[in-house]
């Protein structure tokens, strides 16, 4: 059996991220040994009485700034940890995080290190000890938190033996470049709304074709930055020229 991917959160506020990385799908990762996920609190790796981790900026300006000392710090003994990690800084200015990076976080076996930060930003010192910067999109949050509590579930998602269904990963919104198909389950009516027949007709070829037409039309429809990038075969052209009720 493989060593667990491994992964390390570093935060001001440890509770915010312990609680769902022990919960569900993750909680249930590190059960089975596929998955470490650790919480460390950057305010252990502050000195003095009061542990102070941040302060006013230089220049002036609103808000707080995360000092260098204790995070540079709470780094150093991560990487100690994991040699070979990969350590990222959730930042509204860093790569848009998305599925091909999460695909090659989870290549990266030797784990990952996140950094959340807080206040109006960190010092930029900091970022020579970083392997980069990662963003959710172009909005802001409070702090790092929820952006690294993502990542970990996206890239947990992708261990092998994580999922029950080895397919459930592969079939999902943005692994083709389109997005899912809808899903339905019983009852086959609901509010006078019934399920579509193909997936009743329990023809698997009928079922895998409205599923593609469903996706390519959604993608079409919600995305059309992403259906501009697909290569679309022609088996994709004959399906999309054709109506539901043709399937």
């Amino acid at each position: 059996m493989s060593p667990p991917y491994p992964v390390e959160l570093l935060t001001l506020f440890p509770g915010m991220v312990s609680g769902y990385l022990g919960a569900s799908i993750l909680g249930k990762a590190q059960e089975k040994g596929l998955l470490s996920a650790t919480v460390t609190d950057i305010r252990e790796y502050a000195e003095g009485k009061h542990r102070v981790t941040d302060d006013a900026p230089y220049g002036g300006g609103a808000g707080m700034v995360m000092k260098p000392e204790p995070l540079v710090a709470a780094i150093s003994a991560a990487r100690a940890r994991l040699p070979g990690a990969k350590v990222l800084l959730m930042s509204p200015r860093g790569a848009t995080f998305t599925q091909v990076t999460a695909r090659e976080l989870v290549a990266h076996t030797a784990g990952l290190i996140l950094v959340c930060g807080r206040y109006e930003g960190v010092d930029e010192r900091v970022m020579s000890h970083l392997d980069g910067e990662l963003s959710l999109g172009d909005f802001v949050l409070t702090g790092g938190e929820i952006a690294a509590m993502a990542v970990v579930d996206a890239v947990a998602r992708l261990v092998p033996g994580v999922l029950g269904n080895v397919a459930s990963s592969v079939s999902e919104s943005f692994e083709g470049g389109t997005l899912e198909h809808p899903q339905y389950t019983r009852p086959p009516v609901f509010q006078g709304v019934e399920v579509p027949a193909a997936l009743q007709s329990g023809d698997h070829a009928r079922i895998a074709r409205w599923r593609r037409w469903k996706s390519l039309v959604l993608t079409r429809e919600r995305r059309p930055d992403l259906f501009a990038r697909l290569t679309l075969s022609k088996a994709d052209e004959k399906l999309l020229a054709r109506r539901e009720e043709e399937l």
